[in-house]
């Protein structure tokens, strides 16, 4: 929930320092935010291949639960085609693709601002902190109504650090592992996806 509260503040500031100039540089004139995005995908491949145990552990895992990642894409895609009916202005590949951020804000809303503008790319940024911020919230509801695997699926690319330990907490420490395996699958999904539905 606090690393939530503090992107939002982020955010938040930064919405400020575009409207009232405060910082003398024009990211859009720029490709800073290409080259931001860049050194954060290259951060977190080396933080997990430089992690020898993590490999190992994917080894305990429940075949059947490897299959989760697929779900969750599979069940986020279909709940926003069913959502772009109720938004009529809107292409249905830009609700797709605003969903296929799977709760991976950074990455999906520099991409979808790059493809589809500023507006789209602040309601992808919006709707993956969301996203995040229910897994945090309601992680105790969904396992309670759910089932253990439930606020894995939530959460998407944040159960690979944001929700892993409100996750751990209340599905049980056992799936750690599974939240590190689903983060990294749904984190290397996300420019595919989003990227996809840009360009159609």
């Amino acid at each position: 929930m606090k690393g939530s509260l503090i992107i939002l503040a982020f955010f938040a500031v930064g919405i400020l320092c575009g409207l009232y100039r405060w910082i003398p540089f024009d990211f859009t004139a720029h490709r800073a935010t290409t080259y931001t995005l860049y050194v954060l995908l290259f951060s977190v491949g080396f933080s997990i291949g430089n992690d020898k145990e993590l490999l190992r552990s994917f080894r305990s895992l429940d075949p059947r639960v490897m299959w989760l990642p697929a779900m969750t894409i599979a069940g986020t895609l279909a709940g926003c085609a069913v959502a772009s009916l109720f938004i009529p202005d809107r292409p249905t590949t830009d609700v797709l693709a605003v969903g296929s951020g799977l709760a991976y804000y950074s990455l999906s809303s520099i991409l979808i601002t790059e493809y589809r503008g500023v507006e789209l790319g602040t309601v992808a940024l919006l709707a993956n902190v969301l996203r995040e911020l229910i897994t945090l919230l309601l992680a105790p509801l969904l396992v309670r109504y759910f089932g253990k695997l439930a606020p894995i699926s939530v959460g998407g690319a944040s159960t690979i650090d944001i929700t892993m330990p409100v996750i751990s907490r209340y599905s049980g420490r056992e799936y750690a592992v599974v939240c590190i395996y689903h983060g990294i699958v749904m984190d290397f999904s996300v420019p595919f996806l989003v990227t996809l539905f840009c360009l159609i």
